[in-house]
């Protein structure tokens, strides 16, 4: 590639984690106007999964497959949770006996003193 089509190409990241405690982290260079599907499909890791059955976002969000990416975009695959959070909770509580979620909310802004 010639220094001016490396200098236009998107640097996005791509975050997903096939296991529990287990992240996985890869930049790709991308041309300008590619879409979420496009870049997934690029990758030897989702080149043959189904996208329409993963959930997949863009910063936290999740987005449909046409959303066309933008430079230092940070792309996420989700799992499928394995427990429903109320229910992990619940059996948190029973094996403690002690509450897991505090009611203070510290002020936001304010210094202890």
């Amino acid at each position: 590639m010639a220094p001016a089509e490396v200098a236009s190409m998107l640097q996005v990241e791509l975050v997903w984690s096939p296991a529990a405690g287990d992240v996985r982290q890869r930049w790709l260079s991308l041309a300008p106007g590619t879409t979420l599907e496009q870049a997934l499909r690029g990758c030897a890791e989702f080149a043959a999964a189904d996208l329409a059955a993963l959930k997949i976002g863009i910063w936290g969000r999740v987005r449909p497959l046409a959303t066309l990416l933008r430079e230092r975009d940070r792309i996420e695959v989700y799992r499928p949770l394995t427990v429903d959070p109320k229910e992990a909770r619940r059996q948190r509580y029973r094996a403690t006996g002690e509450r897991i979620v505090s009611r203070h909310r510290p002020l936001a802004g304010k210094s202890s003193r």
